[in-house]
């Protein structure tokens, strides 16, 4: 393992386009179905709905955030909802498998979506028992990221020294808190504009477009 990264004791890792590539655009298909949402919600049309979507998105780090303020919408029927898809884009990588199986200490999915979604994605990713502990916006009680009571919150729930941890993430910004609390950043630059948004050296200590490839490399200087 790199000299550098010898103290991490625990992962945390993103779960959308950060375990799984980008390119996949599985989002595409949530987006969609967050749209209709609103559509139904708001009596409007496609244009109006993303224009709500983006806006809420920016403005309170999710779409659900701004749902909830501004209207009231109960989360978990909003996540049931927009989660309803079909997962068949996404494959499991054997190199993330095999990097997470012999990675040392303890692994976290850290995600603003909801524990089982996540759960479908990672059966999906063959991921199904990798990890020891998961994050989701329920448990952040909808303070998604990157505000940074979700980080603190989840470091108290499962007793994470953020010195010793190690967070990977494909939005630039979400790295942000991780890095002032003490933990090590890697950031999943999957190419995209929105991901890149705020990315700056001073919070990222490790850059790949692609997780796969660069856990092989952390595990093959740890077992050759």
């Amino acid at each position: 393992m790199l000299p550098a990264l010898r103290h991490i004791d625990c992962w945390i890792f993103d779960l959308d386009n950060s375990l799984y590539p980008a390119s996949t655009n599985l989002f595409e298909l949530i987006d969609i179905r967050m749209g209709r949402f609103i559509q139904e919600l708001l009596g409007c049309d496609a244009e109006e709905a993303r224009r709500v979507q983006k806006g809420y998105f920016h403005e309170h780090g999710t779409t659900l955030a701004g749902l909830m303020k501004a209207h009231g919408t109960d989360p978990r029927t909003f996540l049931d909802y927009v989660h309803d898809i079909d997962l068949a884009r996404i494959t499991a990588d054997p190199r993330v498998v095999d990097a997470l199986d012999r990675l040392p200490g303890r692994k976290f999915v850290f995600t603003n979506g909801d524990e089982r979604y996540a759960g479908r994605v990672l059966d999906r990713l063959g991921l199904a028992n990798a990890f020891d502990g998961l994050h989701d916006i329920h448990a952040m009680d909808y303070v998604p990221k990157p505000d940074p009571r979700a980080y603190a919150a989840m470091c108290a729930r499962f007793e994470i020294v953020p010195t010793s941890a190690l967070f990977v993430e494909d939005m630039a910004r979400n790295l942000i808190p991780a890095k002032a609390l003490g933990m090590c950043t890697v950031w999943v630059d999957n190419g995209s504009e929105q991901a890149g948004r705020e990315a700056h050296p001073a919070f990222i200590d490790y850059r790949t477009a692609d997780i796969g490839e660069w856990l092989t490399d952390i595990v093959k200087e740890e077992h050759p």
